[in-house]
C-alpha cells in the first residue's frame, strides 16, 4: 500500500477552505413544489456528495421529515424559503444526530421563528450561524494539521511496509475521537432541552386516558 499522505492532507485542507453555505438571498422567495425543492437542494449540495449516486434530498425524505415533526407542513403543497432553510439544517444534522434529536434541536426554532412576525427572522438566524461556522475554518485547518502531525510521528519503530497504514489508521482514529467527543457533548446539551410541544401534548393525552 502506498499512500501520499501529504497530498491527502493538502486535499483535505483545500476542501475546507472551499466550504461555503447557501445564502438565503439565493433561495427563491416564491413557494416551491416538492420537485423544485429536491432539484434546488441537489444543485446546491452536489459538491458534498461522497458518491455520484448519493441523493441529497428525496420526496420520501421530505415526507418523513414532516411526519416526524422536523419540518412544518407545506402551504398548498408549496415550500417556502423558511422550509428550505430548515431542510438545510436537517441535511447537516442527520449525519450525526438521530431524527428524535434533530426534532428536539429544531423545535424551539420552528415554533418561535418559522413564519412569524418576530423581529428576529429565521433567515437571520441561519445567516448568523453560517457566518459563525465559516469563521472557524482556519482554526479547524490547524486542528486537523495537528492531528495529522501527531499521527505521522506514531509507530516510528515499526517497519516501513506496516508503518504507513498504521499512521493513516492513527490519523483516522484521531479525527474519529474528535467526532466522538463532540457528539457526546452535543447529545448532553440536547438532553437538557425541553421536549417538543407535540410530545408534551401526546404525554398529557396518555395520562388523561
Amino acid at each position: 500500500m502506498k499512500i501520499d499522505t501529504n497530498d491527502m492532507l493538502n486535499s483535505i485542507l483545500a476542501s475546507l477552505s472551499r466550504i461555503d453555505y447557501v445564502r438565503p438571498k439565493n433561495i427563491p422567495n416564491i413557494g416551491l413544489y416538492m420537485d423544485q425543492v429536491t432539484t434546488f437542494m441537489e444543485e446546491q449540495f452536489r459538491s458534498t456528495r461522497r458518491h455520484e449516486e448519493d441523493k441529497i434530498l428525496t420526496k420520501t425524505m421530505i415526507n418523513n421529515y414532516a411526519k416526524n415533526h422536523l419540518l412544518p407542513p407545506p402551504v398548498k403543497k408549496k415550500y417556502s424559503k423558511e422550509h428550505v432553510l430548515i431542510m438545510i439544517f436537517i441535511y447537516y444534522f442527520k449525519n450525526f444526530l438521530s431524527i428524535k434529536d434533530i426534532e428536539t434541536v429544531l423545535a424551539p426554532i420552528t415554533e418561535k421563528y418559522f413564519d412569524t412576525d418576530e423581529d428576529l427572522q429565521l433567515p437571520q438566524i441561519y445567516e448568523e450561524i453560517c457566518q459563525l461556522e465559516n469563521s472557524r475554518i482556519e482554526s479547524l485547518q490547524k486542528d486537523i494539521s495537528g492531528s495529522y502531525q501527531s499521527a505521522m510521528e506514531a509507530f516510528a519503530d515499526i517497519p516501513e511496509e506496516d508503518r504507513e497504514y498504521l499512521q493513516l489508521f492513527a490519523f483516522i482514529c484521531n479525527l474519529s475521537f474528535d467526532v466522538y467527543v463532540k457528539k457526546q457533548i452535543i447529545e448532553k446539551l440536547i438532553d437538557e432541552l425541553p421536549e417538543p410541544e407535540h410530545e408534551n401534548k401526546k404525554k398529557k393525552g396518555t395520562v388523561a386516558k
